[in-house]
């Protein structure tokens, strides 16, 4: 009896001693530096908890409309937070698409830990979505009125942060999306920032500086109530560029008593180069996501659409990178150079678009070998890689197809939802490289968050270095939740981890 005991207690012995190895050995890594960080995957919280947690989540139920609704499965939880988001905010099409793509990425991770489902419940729900109108003047003397907005959709992380976006396509279903987009490209960033997006639905492109200027201080003087430094910190987006970002910041001096932080103005980024990042930030994932298959961007052919801030940026870090940019668009048409453009030609159409109503077109005028609207489609011209940065679903099935056929290996979003949802599909099953805007818009983030007050040569190495953490990151997390490759996947699912994690210990707010 005594032997038997002994031999209980020897086995007890044994079997707690390998459970402290397996535990050293999940929480113990190594990476390329010797210090990979903590798996996603673990005893201490993680996205599996433990059978105890998984059963008392997996049996409350997640809607209690209509009768106690539960699930089983992964996905049956991302199919009834799809319906309850139909069922709130059906008009709000973009918005619903921004849920449906995002959420059809957490499935797996509902499975391993259902407590998430609940989390992705809350965070559909923005903390603060505003709307005013906002009245001025044209130059003719008229009394005209637009809408403006800010959604500041979730400060769990930190304060909030995000673009103001002004154009004709945007509207309240447009800034919500976006807003629910930016929470997950803002935690990739690891640098406790929180979510919002803003915008009016004026054409600044067709106004003249003085009418630019008169709706601006409209717009902020409503806007200034709810924004302020280390609370909301708007930044450039579409249609808002240096000048508009001046003529705010402006304003803002005029409405308000405390008007910078932490050593630096509030609303700097109306200079010293910050137009610049947003576009630099995708070169720098484009140059990752190729090193990745051990490849780079050099004399790669890169189709630019759009002739914004962001675009002239990007095609200007494209060529320090040894690329070909081929071609800008705006509502013209597009222009296109065989040979590609170098850095003088980008000078010209940098100086045409300083006109605000100037159109790309105007190029040929310069140039003896510019294409203008030749071929009939710019996504006929033979490329390597894209880079769409003109506005929100302009890439369907039709021209993904259009772009595979012709030799294109891959699609880098310089733009917010470039791609349609169809045309995600059809990249994948023609097995294109995808690098989506949740990680390759993150730039203005990053540089903001590190407190940068100039943007030169070192800062740029800094955003490099960062960029390069973030698509490791994303990309190791999509390995362990079986998408490899998948960098949509993966990082939906580790920004929604990083701030799923910090609204558990912030309880029902």
């Amino acid at each position: 009896m005594i032997s038997l005991r002994l031999r209980k207690s020897a086995l007890l012995q044994n079997s707690n001693r390998f459970k402290g190895v397996l535990e050293k050995r999940v929480l113990s890594t190594d990476d390329e530096d010797g210090l990979r960080p903590k798996s996603l995957t673990n005893s201490r919280g993680g996205v599996h908890g433990n059978w105890n947690t998984t059963k008392q989540w997996r049996n409350k139920p997640l809607f209690r409309r209509q009768g106690d609704v539960r699930f089983k499965t992964g996905k049956e939880a991302v199919n009834l937070l799809i319906n309850e988001a139909m069922r709130r905010d059906a008009h709000e099409v973009p918005f619903i698409n921004s849920v449906k793509t995002t959420f059809d990425c957490l499935s797996s991770l509902f499975d391993r830990n259902p407590r998430y489902a609940f989390l992705a419940k809350q965070l559909m729900e923005p903390e603060r979505f505003l709307s005013f109108r906002v009245a001025w003047m044209d130059d003719h003397g008229i009394y005209r009125l637009s809408r403006g907005w800010r959604v500041q959709y979730n400060s769990a992380l930190g304060p909030y942060e995000g673009p103001l976006h002004f154009g004709h396509h945007v509207n309240s279903g447009v800034i919500k999306s976006l807003g629910f987009s930016s929470i997950f490209g803002n935690a990739l960033t690891g640098l406790n920032v929180g979510a919002a997006v803003g915008g009016a639905d004026i054409n600044p492109y067709d106004k003249s500086e003085a009418e630019m200027q008169r709706f601006c201080q409209s717009y902020m003087t409503e806007l200034h109530k709810y924004i302020g430094p280390d609370m909301d910190y708007p930044t450039m987006g579409c249609g808002v560029g240096e000048k508009e970002m001046g003529y705010l910041y402006g304003q803002y001096k005029r409405l308000s008593q405390r008007v910078s932080s932490r050593n630096r103005p509030y609303l700097y980024g109306s200079s010293l180069n910050f137009s610049k990042v947003p576009g630099y930030g995708v070169a720098h994932f484009a140059e990752e996501i190729l090193k990745s298959k051990g490849d780079s961007l050099q004399g790669k052919r890169c189709l630019i659409t759009g002739a914004g801030k962001v675009a002239r940026a990007l095609a200007e870090r494209l060529l320090q990178y040894g690329a070909i940019p081929l071609s800008f668009t705006d509502a013209s048409g597009f222009v296109y150079e065989p040979d590609g453009l170098d850095s003088g030609k980008l000078r010209t159409i940098s100086q045409i678009k300083g006109d605000r109503t100037a159109q790309v077109g105007r190029y040929v005028i310069s140039s003896t070998t510019a294409q203008f609207n030749d071929p009939a489609s710019v996504f006929d011209i033979p490329c390597d890689l894209c880079f769409p940065c003109a506005g929100v679903d302009e890439l369907s099935e039709g021209e993904v197809n259009k772009l595979a056929d012709n030799g294109c290996q891959g699609i880098i979003e310089g733009g917010f939802s470039s791609i349609t949802a169809g045309g995600t599909k059809m990249m994948k099953k023609r097995g294109m490289l995808y690098g989506p805007h949740v990680i390759t818009l993150t730039g203005s983030t990053i540089v903001n968050g590190l407190n940068i007050l100039r943007f030169d040569a070192h800062a740029d190495k800094l955003l490099a270095e960062h960029i390069s953490r973030i698509h490791d990151q994303v990309a190791r997390t999509a390995r362990e939740f079986n998408t490899r490759g998948d960098l949509h996947a993966g990082a939906n699912i580790l920004g929604f981890i990083q701030a799923a994690d910090v609204m558990i210990k912030q309880g029902a707010v």
